[in-house]
């Protein structure tokens, strides 16, 4: 898979630019705050619908524009596909396939198949658990799109199921009558039942695919760090010990009948929690609460790894992350982000090696001396200048076919 041509309007500090790409890898070079990672994060976008730097979509438009717009020509296995999403503040965002409007955006997931690695990523060691919930819910969508409708419907669920707990909460504080306080308990029967379907279809995607990451991040960190501690990655559930502890083993096989143990298991759980939860006035239960562990030797990697370990731990979940899609049979592209900078010798050229055997690979770096010498690539300057209308970014230079000024 690669990315023949791209475009973007709007999109952070870019007025419109249109470039040209080929198989390989293309390095973008400019100083720190110019717009090379927008580009990046561009593309992330319109393979995952979320940027890696930021939660919402408004700080993606540029400042006094109505909207963003980015598309992208892949082509994968010979075939080529037009995707492009036009991107709102304030009202949906609209996804288009070979200028066919989409039902819905998440529709083009899938399309283009990224891996990307930031500096941003250390948070994936050092950061909260949501940090890693996103990680694997990133990779469970690219790998397998259908499962965005997935997330989505437990969302709504999750946030239905938390409003009603809320207003339980609120009545038990009143002491309101048991007529009111039956009712609520009846309402809250009907959403632990979708709670619980939905977020069983989630779980067992998200042990799946712990299951089939933890041999490709096992082997990455290994190459990355054969001298440190072998690095390995369980799943912490909620569910406590209403969920049989061995569906939590990433050594074992799923199976086809865990959706089911899983959903029982979760309303099992509910049920005990649900004094607690209407206490609080929150959903103590859920995927939502969940966190993937990463451990060096037996000790947890958060708070133990060194700075050199947790960037290699950190650089081995993108890379498994590159090597589980590969094995499905795709090979994504694969972005680096002003990272070489950041490593030492040993991992700029154990990265180096594998962003020579992908199909294609964009990079970003501050000075061309960032990346590494066996990395034969085309390269495109990028600067920026302040204007009225707030900083605009600009290709300054080549080696290789450019367009600015994309289609308005």
């Amino acid at each position: 898979m690669f990315v023949r041509k791209f475009s973007l309007r709007d999109f952070r500090s870019w007025d419109a630019v249109t470039v040209d790409l080929a198989p390989g890898c293309t390095v973008f070079v400019g100083r720190n705050g110019h717009g090379k990672t927008n580009l990046l994060e561009a593309l992330g976008y319109l393979s995952t619908l979320s940027s890696h730097r930021v939660s919402s979509d408004a700080p993606l438009i540029r400042v006094g524009a109505a909207q963003a717009y980015v598309g992208a020509l892949v082509v994968n296995q010979g075939r080529e596909l037009g995707v492009d999403i036009e991107i709102n503040d304030g009202r949906a965002n609209r996804a288009r396939v070979n200028q066919s409007p989409t039902g819905r955006p998440r529709e083009i997931v899938g399309i283009l198949q990224t891996v990307l690695f930031a500096p941003e990523d250390l948070s994936l060691v050092r950061g909260d658990p949501g940090d890693r919930r996103r990680f694997l819910d990133e990779l469970l969508i690219t790998r397998i799109p259908r499962m965005a409708a997935v997330r989505a419907d437990y969302d709504k669920v999750l946030r239905q199921r938390s409003a009603l707990l809320k207003t339980a909460s609120g009545a038990l504080r009143r002491g309101s009558r048991s007529s009111e306080g039956a009712s609520v308990l009846a309402t809250l029967d009907v959403w632990d039942g979708h709670l619980a379907a939905h977020g069983a279809q989630l779980l067992e995607a998200r042990l799946r695919l712990v299951h089939d990451l933890a041999p490709h991040l096992e082997t990455s960190y290994r190459s990355l760090a054969p001298e440190s501690r072998p690095a390995s990655a369980r799943y912490r559930s909620s569910l406590g010990t209403s969920l049989p502890p061995e569906l939590l083993d990433p050594a074992r096989k799923p199976q086809r009948d865990d959706a089911a143990l899983l959903e029982a298991s979760f309303l099992h759980e509910l049920s005990v929690m649900r004094s607690r939860e209407i206490e609080r006035g929150v959903c103590l239960v859920g995927p939502h609460r969940d966190d993937l562990e990463l451990h060096l030797g037996d000790q947890p990697a958060k708070g133990f790894a060194s700075h050199g370990e947790s960037w290699s731990f950190t650089l081995s979940m993108r890379l498994g992350a590159f090597f589980l899609l590969r094995a499905d049979g795709g090979d994504p592209v694969l972005m680096l982000d002003d990272v070489f900078a950041e490593l030492d010798g040993k991992r700029r050229t154990a990265l180096a090696e594998v962003a020579a055997g992908a199909e294609q690979v964009l990079i970003t770096a501050a000075v061309p001396e960032d990346v590494p010498d066996e990395l034969s690539a085309t390269r495109f300057g990028v600067a920026a200048h302040d204007t009225e209308r707030g900083r605009i970014s600009l290709i300054t230079g080549m080696e290789g076919p450019i367009t600015v000024g994309g289609d308005r």
